[in-house]
């Protein structure tokens, strides 16, 4: 089901969401017969979840190699051993159960739709983000959040701040899928930091409201991190980093 000869323009994909672990989300795209998943923390959730609907699991995409990313990947395989991994080449030390190696630039076919690879350093120094263009989607691990970051665990401010403004210059109506539920402290903060900014202020009410009420904060879309997100206003990688430390010491 990755297959660059297929015709994208018969195919619309869902996009399921599945709360697991503490704030983790992971991620099911499917034809109503064949499905995708991205980011599998942990399998026994996306197992029951596919069983359910009878979908035949062809692919897992692996944004990154932290363990709350890949760790429920041989479990899926066990399951659906056909499946294609597809992560990061430079990456088949930690992420070895890989079947696919690509890099930013790489292109696909995924059950019908394309998908671009970018590459999206700063977190991890291979972060990978999955972009859906026909359909305006973007799964981008722990690259951007809802309202926020990622950690710089292996990358560099200057990596961080370019791999946000290649995301930033995505069409704004673009769907951001990211892989954990940290927009209400994200906000919180960011509040804190431009408190007369009343986008951000804005954003934080609809943000508790929703999650007051049990309901996810993602998908956000390219535009609301536009007008919301410091971390892609900010100006250069100095203020980025100036804004990473903040973040990083905020107590929420």
């Amino acid at each position: 089901m990755l297959d660059p000869a297929q015709d994208p323009s018969q195919a619309r994909l869902q996009v399921a969401l599945l709360p697991v672990l503490r704030d983790n989300y992971l991620f099911v795209l499917h034809d109503g017969r064949h499905a995708a998943v991205v980011d599998p923390a942990v399998a026994p959730p996306a197992i029951a979840w596919l069983k359910q609907r009878n979908l035949e699991l062809v692919a897992v995409l692996q944004t990154h190699h932290h363990s709350d990313h890949i760790g429920g990947t041989p479990g899926l395989l066990r399951e659906w051993p056909r499946a294609e991994v597809v992560a990061a080449r430079s990456e088949r030390e930690r992420i070895p159960f890989q079947t696919r190696g690509v890099e930013g630039g790489d292109r696909f076919i995924l059950l019908g739709q394309p998908v671009e690879v970018l590459a999206v350093p700063g977190h991890t120094r291979t972060h990978l983000a999955f972009h859906l263009p026909l359909q305006g989607e973007l799964f981008c691990g722990d690259t951007l959040f809802a309202a926020g970051c990622g950690r710089l665990f292996e990358g560099s401010p200057e990596q961080m701040h370019h791999s946000l403004g290649l995301l930033a210059a995505l069409p704004e109506t673009t769907r951001v899928w990211c892989a954990h539920e940290y927009t209400a402290s994200n906000l919180r903060w960011a509040a804190a930091q431009r408190p007369g900014d009343g986008a951000i202020a804005e954003r934080l009410a609809a943000v508790l409201l929703a999650r007051a009420q049990g309901r996810p904060t993602i998908p956000s879309s390219i535009g609301e991190e536009r007008r919301t997100n410091l971390f892609l206003r900010a100006a250069g990688a100095q203020e980025l980093a100036a804004l990473r430390r903040s973040k990083n010491d905020w107590t929420d």
